[in-house]
């Protein structure tokens, strides 16, 4: 009796190893959704990046951080809409977005760092208060655990707002500038790693 083979490993014969099967056609629409979820994940990823890293101020002290700042503490208004702005236009530039494209995604970023900068201040004191708990005499594991479990919803909230944000500044874009936003950030993942 022959061992089974994987099909995902190559044959030890090429002459031996099957023809590739023809992509069944319903393919192309997971191809379309595999898209979809790239640009998804792409735009999460600078609205993630852009609330958090427009909501910081000081310079970093030892190290560089996102633009040379550090991820602490809260950032003046005026500066978060100039980076946002600035932001924005960065990661549209590639794709041909129109001036009017560029600002209604910046003010859906605004948005969405506004939103989520009470939520970035509740998650520090949340950490703060564990820390103090675990330097207590006694740990005090039912405090430790509701804190874990409102960590738990702030985060799904979090989540929500981003993918909320995703979805709008998507519907900004044409289908072809959303595949193009695709296929960058696909690039920058790769070299990534």
């Amino acid at each position: 009796m022959t061992p089974p083979t994987d099909p995902r490993l190559p044959a030890a014969d090429p002459a031996a190893a099957p023809a590739p099967a023809p992509a069944p056609a319903s393919d192309k629409p997971r191809s379309r959704w595999r898209r979809l979820g790239l640009l998804g994940l792409g735009v999460a990823a600078i609205t993630a990046v852009g609330a958090a890293a427009v909501s910081q101020r000081p310079a970093f002290a030892h190290g560089a951080g996102f633009g040379h700042r550090s991820w602490h503490g809260p950032m003046d208004p005026a500066a978060m809409s100039r980076r946002i702005d600035s932001m924005a236009g960065w990661m549209l530039a590639d794709i041909d977005a129109t001036p009017q494209q560029k600002e209604r995604v910046a003010t859906i970023l605004k948005a969405a760092a506004n939103d989520l900068q009470p939520l970035r201040e509740s998650h520090r004191q949340a950490r703060r208060e564990s820390l103090q708990l675990f330097a207590a005499a006694e740990l005090d594991r039912a405090k430790l655990e509701k804190i874990r479990l409102e960590q738990m919803q702030l985060g799904e909230t979090v989540s929500r707002r981003l993918l909320q944000a995703m979805m709008d500044a998507a519907e900004v874009l044409a289908p072809d500038q959303r595949a193009k936003l695709v296929a960058t950030w696909q690039r920058r993942m790769d070299r990534r790693g």
